[in-house]
């Protein structure tokens, strides 16, 4: 087992900051390549130390601009225009990505586009519900409008 600390947020392992213990094949195949973990040394931890220390101070002010961001999306619908069949059928699925592009068009503020989760493939027009996590305390959920885009 290798002891590493991340220095990005990895699903399903931890934020940047946390040591944790991973298969030796994983920590050299992905989590290094990629850069998202670094090997843990005394030193490193005492850096890690203060990390989390202005992370700690840095998540009060992020919570309330969250809890914020949060109450503008569950009043707002997001209107997202896409190239569509005769029958509503999209051509394609709306992507995470485009779903933040269309918050950050409508004026709400920037969201990264792998806090958005969809439950359902979205392949038609029509209105749809989604949810972002925009903080670990603050998860939003919204509604997606989907219309088919004019001009061919």
């Amino acid at each position: 087992m290798a002891k590493l600390i991340l220095t990005h947020e990895v699903t399903g392992l931890g934020t940047p900051g946390d040591v944790v213990e991973v298969k030796n094949g994983y920590a050299r195949n992905y989590l290094l390549p990629r850069g998202f973990a670094t090997l843990w040394t005394k030193g490193a931890e005492k850096h890690v130390e203060a990390l989390n220390a202005a992370r700690a101070a840095k998540a009060i002010a992020n919570l309330e601009d969250a809890q914020a961001l949060a109450a503008k999306l569950k009043s707002t619908t997001i209107r997202l225009a896409v190239k569509a069949g005769d029958t509503g059928r999209l051509f394609g699925t709306v992507k995470p990505a485009d779903i933040a592009a269309a918050i950050e068009e409508a004026g709400l503020g920037s969201i990264d586009r792998r806090s958005i989760e969809i439950q359902d493939a979205i392949k038609s027009v029509g209105h749809h519900n989604v949810t972002a996590r925009l903080h670990e305390d603050v998860l939003a959920a919204f509604e997606v409008q989907v219309v088919a885009a004019k001009g061919k």
